[in-house]
């Protein structure tokens, strides 16, 4: 009994180092928005944290963002000067509902523009399943844990909601229409919740009708200050779009409008949908996304002002109201200087549960994986690819990360155990969207066989081709994928404002001397995220009581 108490006090210790690890200070090679001058650079969230909202609790700022169809989701994201940020964890860890949904990929689905409030010693985050309606979950502590999901107005269709608690004690929820569940989208509308903020009390009002001026007004936030209600929101689609705010003294409107943030003159498309915040020193502040194609929705920091009774984002170069974004400022005035923090990126697998920066690509299943982290390794088990099976795009357990700048080198280091009683088990480093390549170790027929594949057009149910493959004698390898952005945009016809990205995979026996295998590869953006970097551990979709697995050693981020 007294060793079985040790051997508990020893688990519980290392997984209070596994979460405090999680919470140190890490700084990326390969993007830190930090200058160290007193400035910043946009982005400062070179990832794919699409259709943010953020809020303030004293001297801290908390993050969330769209998660669809990835678990852990809602990722919680932590700073002290709206800057250096880090993820601290997730509001959904394990499963959306309903749990009893098949394990495969719901790709674009689930989770959509979430806000995320601090109301009365409680942490609110609302957001829109475009299958199901309005959820939200809450949490006393924003590292959690986090509630159940609650289903506050169901309806297909509802998306991109955000609740507002008024002065005298009425809470309300704005939110849209997605038009491919609605058959309705371009207009903003508005309910009113119970106190507890857990159930709709009214049918929703539309409040603005966008499709003359503002076509595609979605994603909206709702704030109050002074006398005015305040809707931020979008406008004219995520690749071109604009920022627009509603106001109104009365909370059903009838609401006036102004455009506040635009592209002009600069290279930053389509910025908008986000959310304000301000600091203790009386400073305003605009958090929102920039789309870039293959590298997903990345979140950029804009000053801000008020002006008349409205807010202006950016630098109003002509004075009209409308904005320009800024891509090097001086950072916010919080009252003190914070040292650079970055998200995570690396791994060396050394905690006892996942950390933060990895979501599988559907609900979680607890059979995926072992975290050993006393051995220094995570155990990925080979898992059946469903029945019908075509490529990676149909397999859940992918064990992903976003990309986390332009230009970069993911590197990882694996020992693969197949079953011996059948082939076709396989694991690998894979680059994941709508087109995919990978490099997958097989066990086959004649041996254990590296190939690098690619997939074109996986979202239309495309097929693996096989590029390059080469016979190893060692179960042990390294496994390499270079991303480079060189500036270049996609022609006009394919998304002119998406950066041209390309990667070349390769390989080592003695993680010193990698060789290039295959050819280079465009990658490509997922549905509604951007691409991903990963892992996984598949076996073919046969009737087996067990198989074989991966041993992942560490996986990291580097310049080169």
């Amino acid at each position: 009994m007294r060793k079985m108490k040790k051997t508990l006090l020893c688990l519980a210790l290392a997984m209070a180092a596994t979460a405090a690890a999680q919470e140190a200070t890490y700084v990326s090679e390969v993007w830190s928005p930090d200058l160290g001058n007193g400035k910043y650079k946009n982005p400062v969230l070179y990832a794919d944290y699409s259709d943010p909202d953020v809020c303030r609790v004293g001297d801290d700022y908390y993050l969330t963002a769209s998660s669809f169809n990835c678990l852990p989701g809602l990722p919680i994201l932590h700073s002290k000067d709206l800057v250096n940020w880090t993820i601290i964890g997730h509001a959904v860890r394990y499963a959306l509902p309903p749990i009893e949904t098949p394990e495969r990929p719901e790709h674009g689905n689930r989770v959509w523009a979430p806000s995320i409030r601090h109301h009365n010693g409680e942490f609110y985050i609302f957001w829109g399943d475009p299958d199901q309606g309005a959820f939200m979950v809450k949490a006393k502590d924003p590292k959690g844990p986090w509630s159940e999901p609650v289903l506050v107005k169901p309806g297909k269709g509802i998306i991109d909601t955000c609740p507002l608690w008024d002065e005298d004690g009425k809470v309300y929820m704005v939110h849209a229409y997605a038009g491919s569940r609605a058959g309705l989208k371009s207009v903003i509308a508005i309910c009113e919740l119970n106190a507890e903020a857990t159930q709709a009390i009214t049918q929703s009002r539309i409040v603005f009708d966008g499709h003359e001026a503002h076509k595609t007004c979605e994603g909206p936030k709702f704030y109050k200050k002074g006398e005015y209600y305040y809707i931020f929101h979008p406008a004219g689609g995520v690749p071109t779009g604009w920022q627009v705010v509603l106001r109104s003294k009365n909370v059903y409107g009838p609401y006036e409008w102004k455009t506040v943030l635009a592209q002009g003159n600069t290279n930053v498309n389509g910025p908008h949908q986000g959310g304000w915040v301000d600091t203790t020193t009386g400073e305003d502040w605009f958090m929102h996304f920039q789309d870039v194609g293959a590298y997903g929705r990345l979140v950029h920091l804009q000053p801000m002002k008020w002006v008349d009774g409205w807010p202006v984002i950016g630098i109003d170069k002509d004075g009209d109201g409308c904005g320009e974004p800024v891509l090097t400022y001086k950072k916010p005035n919080v009252g003190k200087t914070y040292p650079k923090n970055n998200p995570q990126e690396s791994d060396e697998f050394n905690g006892y549960t996942l950390s933060p920066q990895w979501q599988w690509h559907a609900n979680i299943n607890e059979k995926w994986a072992y975290h050993a982290g006393d051995k220094g390794y995570m155990r990925l088990y080979s898992y059946p690819v469903p029945a019908d099976y075509k490529s990676l795009w149909d397999v859940s357990n992918l064990l992903l990360q976003k990309t986390p700048a332009p230009n970069f080198t993911a590197t990882m280091k694996l020992t693969f155990t197949p079953d011996t009683r059948y082939k076709g088990e396989r694991t690998g480093l894979v680059v994941m969207g709508r087109d995919y390549a990978a490099l997958a170790l097989e066990n086959t027929d004649k041996g254990l066989l590296l190939s690098q594949v690619v997939c074109p057009k996986a979202d239309k149910g495309g097929s693996e081709t096989v590029n390059e493959s080469v016979t190893l004698n060692d179960s042990t390898v390294y496994l390499r994928v270079k991303f480079t952005a060189d500036g270049k945009k996609i022609k006009e016809s394919e998304g002119g404002h998406d950066l041209l990205t390309m990667c070349q995979f390769s390989y080592s026996l003695d993680g010193k001397k990698f060789q290039p295998l295959g050819k280079p590869f465009q990658v490509r953006e997922g549905q509604w995220i951007g691409a991903k970097v990963g892992t996984f551990c598949t076996r073919p979709a046969i009737k087996t009581n067990d198989g074989g697995w991966t041993d992942v050693d560490w996986f990291r981020i580097t310049k080169k």
